[in-house]
């Protein structure tokens, strides 16, 4: 019945707030125990209530360095409610603790599509995108290196070399033509 609903939720709110007593005097194990007891209170018609229970969670999770459960949590409240900028700040913050910075990239440029004002997502993305830009032209230079390698290996029965070939970038599509040389 709508009196049960709100009884539980009333009861998942108590938790939340007895949960955010001891996160606040720094007891995060204690805090995570009265969130988890929030969620299972909680009536699954609560979306909003049951993503900022998965989001405190998450920031017990960060503190106590469980960023992988951290993550899970915030995915958990992102399902439930895509436009709760906190979870994606706090995934972002796990992300670039488990060093998967690709992917704190883009939930700080997500937090940032929600909210443009939002400073510590400007700051992220700032200090994020050059890091994973040059991570990735790394992993490029390093995979084509090893193309390079395995063709050299496959040529060299032809008495050919990949330096035979000539890669030529178009600056204005990105794209690139291979041309032939002796």
């Amino acid at each position: 019945t709508e009196a049960e609903v709100a009884a539980r939720l009333a009861q998942a709110e108590e938790f939340k707030r007895e949960g955010n007593e001891l996160f606040g005097s720094g007891q995060w194990e204690a805090a995570s125990v009265k969130y988890n007891q929030a969620l299972d209170e909680a009536p699954s018609s609560a979306a909003k209530q049951r993503a900022i229970y998965f989001a405190n969670l998450a920031a017990c999770n960060i503190k106590t360095q469980q960023y992988a459960a951290a993550v899970q949590s915030c995915t958990e409240a992102i399902a439930l409610d895509g436009g709760y900028e906190k979870a994606y700040m706090r995934r972002s913050e796990a992300f670039e603790k488990l060093d998967e910075l690709d992917h704190a990239l883009a939930d700080a440029k997500k937090l940032l599509e929600l909210a443009p004002a939002n400073a510590w997502a400007k700051a992220k993305v700032a200090a994020l995108q050059p890091v994973v830009d040059e991570r990735t032209e790394k992993l490029k230079t390093e995979m084509f290196g090893k193309l390079k390698d395995l063709g050299n290996s496959l040529l060299g029965k032809f008495g050919l070399s990949t330096d035979n070939f000539k890669f030529d970038k178009d600056p204005n599509t990105g794209s690139y033509s291979i041309r032939f040389e002796r």
